[in-house]
């Protein structure tokens, strides 16, 4: 028995009706079951409870076999002495407050069918483990909870975006220019691009905002491209550019080794992509400035379509010419950093500035782009449920890596209705 599944049939009256009692023989009446609270303390707070005759408020704390409460040091806790009521799967002894006091005690008893379904989602090894019951339930229940999971993941990355802006001193720019950086990696290398931009402070490429050559030249090198000798006359130029502004800054490149090629499609080479990175920086100075004085998205797309230099149209890598080709930074690349970067950044500044038009046009954003395309989303089309903008994406990919594959399937609103269907 797990302590989690005892919260879910407390937390949703899950009990069996009838003459409730406490162990002491009391009669009981659950009013309201309380907040269920994640953190430190008792597990439910501010619960209304009717014992006998009297109403009591106060907080509740659930447990498999009553005796962890001692177990749990509850006994020495007084922040457990407003414990009004313990509920447990199993009563093997009494407990009491630090003063003394014996704390009514509730066996809770509840439909057996509950554990069996809920033991069903644990044990299955499908996809995702309602795979076989999905279908059963409510569409409302699960564009409602679609809708709230894309808030959900939004504050997720929100904390990342205040944790970077802490790391940065509070400015926006800064930090925006380094996690825009990490999400130009797209997965594979965003861990170096991360490195990169930390590297080369933003205000270093600002002084020389008008020279692409040169900001190409701060890029490569840092990035450890601009090491090896006998190259071609574009590759000299920038080697040449890097070591004056190496000894200027007084910078220290990241290892070139840390850029990985392999699994990657030429268009998405590093080299490429710091070469389209570095054409974004000179066409857009002061960029976050201009993402929040744009009202649509369409806007921001703008923004951010950029093609390479001219010597990247015939190259995927230095020195090594290939078949022309343009190459710009597609839509989908496009949409995929508005809605990992510009769209964070946007709903935390509205947050922090208190300006709720820029919170609320974040989250417009997201219903406005197009569906992310992956493996995850295509799975869940297959189990009948499409996404049809970033907004609902996002929402499924967060239930798949923080509910479906950790089997947190208590928390979930679609896990709460197949636990409760009764066959």
């Amino acid at each position: 028995m797990k302590e989690e599944f005892l919260h879910y049939i407390w937390k949703y009256r899950l009990l069996k009706t009838g003459n409730l009692k406490c162990c002491s023989g009391e009669k009981i009446e659950i009013i309201k079951p309380g907040t269920h609270n994640f953190d430190s303390g008792p597990d439910f707070f501010n619960a209304k409870i009717k014992i006998d005759d009297i109403t009591w408020n106060g907080n509740v704390e659930i447990h498999v076999n009553s005796s962890d409460w001692y177990s749990h040091n509850h006994h020495t806790n007084k922040a457990f002495d407003n414990v009004i009521l313990q509920a447990v799967y199993h009563h093997d002894k009494d407990v009491y407050r630090t003063n003394g006091q014996l704390i009514p005690t509730l066996v809770l008893d509840f439909d057996s069918r509950l554990l069996t379904n809920y033991e069903n989602l644990l044990q299955n090894k499908l996809w995702i483990p309602c795979e076989k019951e999905i279908v059963k339930i409510d569409k409302f229940i699960i564009s409602q909870w679609i809708e709230k999971l894309s808030i959900e993941r939004l504050k997720e990355k929100s904390d990342s975006v205040n944790d970077l802006l802490k790391q940065n001193n509070n400015n926006w720019e800064t930090a925006f220019y380094t996690q825009l950086a990490s999400n130009f990696g797209f997965k594979l290398n965003s861990e170096p691009f991360e490195l990169l931009a930390k590297s080369l402070p933003l205000n270093y490429l600002a002084k020389h905002k008008n020279n692409l050559l040169q900001i190409e030249a701060l890029l490569f090198g840092q990035a450890g491209f601009l090491i090896d000798t006998g190259g071609d006359e574009y590759y000299n130029s920038l080697q040449k550019e890097y070591l004056f502004l190496k000894a200027k800054f007084n910078l220290k490149p990241i290892e070139k080794h840390l850029w990985k090629f392999l699994r990657s499609r030429p268009g998405n080479f590093p080299t490429i992509r710091i070469a389209q990175f570095a054409m974004l920086i000179y066409k857009s100075s002061s960029l976050f400035s201009k993402i929040i004085e744009s009202v649509k998205p369409e806007e921001i797309k703008k923004l951010l379509l950029v093609e390479t230099s001219e010597y990247w149209t015939n190259h995927y890598l230095f020195n090594k010419v290939s078949v022309n080709k343009v190459k710009s930074l597609g839509e989908n690349s496009v949409d995929i950093l508005i809605i990992n970067t510009v769209i964070p950044f946007l709903f935390v500044y509205g947050k922090n500035k208190r300006d709720e038009k820029i919170a609320t046009r974040a989250i417009g954003f997201l219903e406005k782009i197009k569906s992310e395309k992956n493996s995850i989303l295509q799975s869940w089309e297959k189990l009948g449920i499409k996404s049809n903008s970033a907004q609902s994406s996002q929402a499924l990919i967060h239930l798949k890596s923080k509910y479906c594959n950790i089997k947190n399937c208590l928390n979930c609103q679609i896990g709460n209705q197949v636990i409760k269907i009764q066959e």
